[in-house]
């Protein structure tokens, strides 16, 4: 089992952790939000926190809450990354979730969209609960077509914006729940040769459909692996379920993609924090089949 941090950041930095939050830095501004993982106490002091920090996110609710800010702390920024010839920028903001439109350590598996889209001739990749599109862009800076598929339009549109402030062009962007189109188009018989699979634990289809994790994940993986060409291909699959270990994610390819041949690569994303203590931000399964 592998545990892997990006180490290409240079606009994004964590901190420090502890006693439920994480201190971290976004470009220019800090940040400090609820972290149920941080069980430990901080390294630093917490006059040390009220100094760094531009912006508090509190929570209110079961998944909102509202965010105090400086003056100096703007509503909207941009950050980039890069990695090789891969240039992105990101639009951030923030939102009544404490999420600010980026998974920092996601840069993981951008870097392995990257380099494996590169290995392959112009492929044709599907990116599943794909957010503000990290792993879209990833695919697309490689040369790959690229189909975005989310439920919620805002984030559609957000997506939008960071493919054109890294210059990239011809994403095709579809506002439809992630489940009912994969089945859709295993009925149609197409196949993909990159799938990227990021399911939330809890959801809202655009309808308002309610689904959790635990109850649709095996059939959903069943119907991705339908969709996935048996060679030359790739998958990613992500969760941030607190109660998932990797090996779950291991045994659910082991148990639809046998035909794929996959030699697994699975475990945990993290990043360290200046202390040395590293924090798991989620866990993987991928492999690639070139």
């Amino acid at each position: 089992m592998n545990i892997l941090t990006p180490k290409e950041w240079q606009d994004y930095q964590l901190i420090d952790t502890g006693n439920g939050e994480k201190l971290e830095r976004f470009g220019n501004y800090v940040l400090r939000r609820p972290e149920p993982q941080a069980v430990w106490r901080k390294s630093m002091t917490e006059q040390d926190w009220v100094k760094l920090t531009h912006a508090r996110f509190t929570q209110e609710g079961s998944h909102s809450g509202k965010w105090e800010k400086s003056k100096d702390m703007m509503e909207q920024w941009k950050i980039q990354y890069r990695y090789k010839k891969m240039h992105l920028t990101f639009r951030l903001g923030m939102t009544a979730f404490k999420h600010v439109g980026i998974f920092p350590e996601q840069a993981a598996n951008w870097n392995y969209i990257y380099d494996t889209c590169g290995k392959l001739t112009q492929p044709k990749v599907l990116n599943l609960f794909a957010y503000t599109g990290g792993a879209s862009l990833a695919a697309r800076a490689a040369g790959a077509e690229v189909i975005h598929c989310d439920s919620i339009k805002q984030v559609i549109h957000w997506a939008n914006g960071n493919m054109e402030l890294s210059k990239l062009d011809n994403i095709k962007w579809l506002l439809e729940d992630a489940f009912t189109f994969v089945k859709r188009e295993a009925k149609r018989g197409r196949t993909y040769q990159g799938i990227i699979l990021d399911p939330p634990a809890y959801g809202h289809g655009p309808k308002g459909e309610k689904w959790k994790l635990e109850d649709m994940i095996d059939e959903l993986t069943a119907a991705v692996a339908s969709i996935l060409e048996p060679q030359k291909s790739f998958l990613i699959f992500n969760s941030y379920s607190l109660g998932f270990s990797p090996l779950v994610l291991e045994n659910l390819i082991l148990t639809h993609f046998q035909s794929h041949n996959p030699q697994i690569e699975s475990g945990e994303l993290y990043f360290p924090e200046q202390s040395g203590r590293k924090l798991p931000l989620g866990i993987f399964g991928r492999f690639a089949n070139l």
